[in-house]
């Protein structure tokens, strides 16, 4: 299965649907199975953030019980979307879709840059001990 590694608060935000996009530099051209990876990087400046406090407080997690080091969810990589304009509180994707105030808050949407769409996000029972690598990399689930 192709996995991507995300820093925390991020890959949890984004396992648990806060963010509806995880943000990247680059695209991807694969479709499909997609495990989400924590790495061992916390920013603990992002989650000292009121709003994103409040969202990890809401699941009740804090910077010292987010998962690190390993596979945390599964769901399925539907798009991949350029940043075509960014307006500093909201973005617009190639595709014409806006991104709202609430999800830009929580990614990078800087033009040029993409936003990765999901569907079907599932949180595992068991998380996975696993080393992360950057781009997407494999593992046998």
């Amino acid at each position: 299965m192709k996995v991507l590694s995300m820093i925390q608060p991020w890959a949890n935000l984004f396992a648990l649907r806060e963010a509806t996009y995880e943000t990247r530099s680059w695209k991807t051209n694969y479709r499909g199975p997609l495990a989400i990876h924590t790495s061992k990087k916390i920013n603990k400046e992002a989650c000292n953030r009121p709003a994103i406090r409040s969202l990890l407080d809401t699941h009740g997690y804090t910077t010292k019980n987010l998962p690190t080091g390993m596979i945390i969810a599964v769901c399925e990589l539907k798009n991949c979307l350029k940043v075509v304009e960014n307006n500093e509180t909201w973005a617009i994707l190639e595709d014409g879709r806006i991104v709202s105030e609430d999800d830009y808050f929580l990614g990078d949407f800087e033009v040029g840059y993409y936003a990765w769409e999901v569907e079907g996000m599932k949180m595992l029972e068991d998380f996975i001990l696993a080393k992360g690598r950057l781009g997407l990399w494999e593992y046998d689930l």
